[in-house]
């Protein structure tokens, strides 16, 4: 039978988290309905996380645990959730509490006015003022190289009905985003505003160099603009290396420049090495993805699975 609700979680480094995690999601889940079930992944943790999510597994059959092989990162922790989620209706939240389990309630109410997905909007963010300053450097450096308007008070945590959900598991990009791949799919999409809590411990895995190297990744997969922006610059560069190019021949034939070879030199180092060295490195990166789809490798690879009913590894 079809459980109502499955709740999928990716989870890291969060062996002190699990249990009250599974404890307030059942909480809230069941002022909505007794079937659901909770999918927690373990994204490779290298503390005791996966021995505390075996048992809630033990303690409660509706609780069903995702293993990795190893730290595949959290955008595929959710799709191999998502992958094993059978609910009419998926929640999508991280697992370290500031997506607050209290909200499910708000989201399931403002689904069944006719949304397909509704994403929580968090009002007031509870992180650092690092955390946010990466955020809003992440989402700047994203909006503008994709030409989009993701905000940056939105993260996964949301509800989304079934049919999107396998929208987002058929595309075949090797990237994951679930956020800008929710959004993509289409459908009756809004937003609430919801609660967003203090991390209940540790700090976040998420450098600015990791959001960095993110931005980059789903800017190659999403977007062509920074295509159309090399060419863009390469015609800036092009009519300055002309402007000084004529700049020094006019000074060449004055007499002013008498060196051999300088004005041609110039024009060569604006032109030759500015353009190539830039326009390769883009191009390079944008073969580095296709190369990556070519592959075909598995975007996980599930270790064990618990309280499945078909419990063979999925890819």
């Amino acid at each position: 039978m079809q459980p109502l609700i499955s709740v999928v979680s990716p989870v890291y480094k969060a062996e002190n988290i699990v249990e009250e995690l599974v404890m307030r999601i059942t909480e809230n889940v069941k002022s909505i309905t007794e079937d659901f079930e909770i999918v927690l992944v373990c994204d490779g943790s290298p503390d005791a996380s996966w021995e505390k999510i075996k048992k809630c597994c033990k303690q409660n059959n509706f609780v069903k645990g995702i293993n990795l092989s190893k730290n595949f990162g959290q955008e595929y922790a959710i799709t191999a959730g998502l992958a094993e989620a059978q609910g009419e209706w998926i929640v999508v939240m991280d697992c370290d509490l500031q997506d607050n389990p209290n909200e499910i309630p708000n989201l399931y109410k403002k689904a069944q006015e006719g949304f397909d997905i509704v994403f929580g909007k968090r009002a007031l963010r509870k992180d650092s003022y690092t955390k946010r300053l990466q955020s809003r450097i992440f989402y700047a450096i994203y909006n503008y190289l994709t030409d989009t308007k993701q905000d940056a008070n939105i993260g996964n945590f949301g509800i989304f009905h079934n049919k999107v959900i396998k929208s987002i598991l058929s595309m075949n990009d090797s990237v994951r985003c679930f956020t800008t791949m929710a959004t993509w799919v289409g459908f009756k999409q809004t937003t609430i505003p919801i609660v967003h809590e203090k991390r209940h411990e540790g700090t976040s895995s998420y450098s600015l160099k990791k959001l960095l190297k993110l931005s980059q990744n789903i800017i190659l997969t999403f977007s062509n603009k920074p295509l159309s922006l090399m060419v863009k610059f390469g015609f800036i560069l092009s009519l300055m290396s002309f402007i000084v190019g004529i700049f020094y021949f006019v000074q060449y034939m004055l007499g002013i420049t008498d060196v051999s070879g300088f004005t041609s030199l110039i024009i060569s180092l604006w032109l030759i090495a500015g353009l190539l060295i830039m326009f390769m490195g883009v191009l390079g990166l944008y073969l580095s993805k296709i190369f990556d789809n070519t592959k075909k490798r598995p975007l996980y690879i599930i270790e064990e699975k618990i309280n499945f009913d078909n419990a063979e590894n999925k890819l």
